[in-house]
């Protein structure tokens, strides 16, 4: 069936100093796979290997934190709730990350978190992992049950805290995903990613994310390393009102992991902007609907819509709507109706679904009746 495109313009202001009009190339990077992600318009800006099934290690710790900020929310949980720690929580595997707990110990449930994002303790995380469901065998089903929801299908756990499994896996994109998810969902408990030490029993220790004296801008997220994963960061910084997201997996050392990410970053906010094109609920365009109570609807987009596109290059971003007529009633508000696609200086850039804004009946059947002959009459036209 044919398409309608309407063509849409765009109403840009023109910035008062020259940009670059040209975008240099992404920084190469030796990690195995890295995504750098922008929070603000939801893109992906770079993707290396983001759909490769790779350990995580110790970023499993981020899902046990999503949980368990879940756990507070909705009241299973409280910040200042004492647990105790039980036997299980305190595998003595040698390397293995530890808040220094101990079997019978009260602890809070706010220190808890802070030894599970500061300290990256797995006694901490088994202890949370153990007052939220029955069992580790349990609270890892609620893992990848929330990771489905979040659309990780890319991720499945078998433990609480990123211990080697050849079924333990996900990919930079998923975890990308869950970063974003952490910042949208709980920016209550989210500064607890920033802190760069944390003590506990009178021993301090610090936070293995290097991104947090190397950026001032670094607020998180957290890292992760085994023998077989190498060196894993997953990192976000803040500039003005605008966050990126970046994912660095299988890295060679410490300071690469802290390094490359870096770079990732720095390149996306030197040389990327995301433009807020359309508001909430605003109206892009009007369609035509037939047999319903109104003739025309209007169609957008649910949440503002920002694009990320190289500085420098809004002049030659240009949109068009595609919907597939003919449009038919009932229309329930909120039902795709289109799609929104950007071309930037006449290559295919982007494209989001376009809903509608409002509901349309079923009219009367005489009026069902007259839009029915109606059709049929262009469609001869047509042939």
């Amino acid at each position: 069936m044919k398409y309608i495109l309407l063509f849409i313009s765009l109403l840009f202001v023109a910035t008062s100093h020259a940009l670059p009009t040209a975008t240099p190339p992404a920084p190469v990077l030796t990690a195995k796979a890295y995504v750098l992600f922008d929070h603000t318009s939801h893109q992906v800006m770079l993707n290396r290997n983001g759909n490769t099934h790779m350990e995580p290690a110790a970023l499993t710790k981020l899902m046990t934190a999503y949980l368990t900020f879940g756990a507070i929310k909705k009241g299973v949980l409280a910040m200042d709730q004492i647990l105790t720690v039980p036997d299980d929580a305190l595998r003595n595997n040698d390397g293995e990350s530890r808040m220094l707990l101990k079997s019978g110990q009260s602890v809070t449930v706010d220190e808890l978190l802070h030894g599970l994002i500061v300290q990256s303790g797995n006694d901490a995380a088994l202890t949370l992992a153990s007052s939220i469901s029955a069992n580790e065998t349990d609270f890892v089903a609620a893992m990848n049950k929330e990771a489905q929801r979040l659309g990780m299908s890319n991720t499945h756990f078998t433990n609480a805290v990123g211990i080697s499994d050849p079924q333990h896996y996900s990919t930079a994109n998923d975890i990308a995903l869950l970063a974003a998810a952490l910042v949208r969902d709980f920016p209550e408990q989210y500064p607890l990613f920033g802190l760069r030490d944390y003590t506990f029993n009178n021993v301090t220790q610090a936070n293995r994310n290097r991104l947090l004296w190397l950026d001032p801008y670094a607020d998180g997220l957290k890292t992760g390393h085994s023998d077989t994963a190498g060196f894993c960061l997953v990192g976000s910084a803040k500039r003005d009102q605008r966050r990126l997201i970046s994912v660095v997996l299988g890295a060679d050392s410490d300071s690469l992991r802290a390094s490359e990410s870096q770079q990732l970053l720095n390149y996306g906010f030197q040389y990327f902007d995301a433009v807020r094109l359309y508001s909430g609920n605003q109206a892009i365009t009007q369609v035509r609907i037939w047999k319903g109570t109104e003739k025309m609807l209007n169609i957008g987009m649910r949440r503002d819509l920002f694009l990320t596109i190289p500085k420098g290059q809004l002049s030659k971003l240009k949109a068009t709507v595609e919907t597939r007529p003919p449009l038919l009633a009932p229309i329930t508000s909120g039902q795709q109706i289109g799609v929104l696609k950007f071309s930037l200086d006449g290559q295919p850039y982007a494209e989001f679904p376009l809903v509608a804004l409002d509901s349309v009946s079923l009219a009367n059947v005489f009026s069902r009746g007259w839009d029915s002959i109606r059709l049929l009459v262009q469609k001869y036209i047509h042939w």
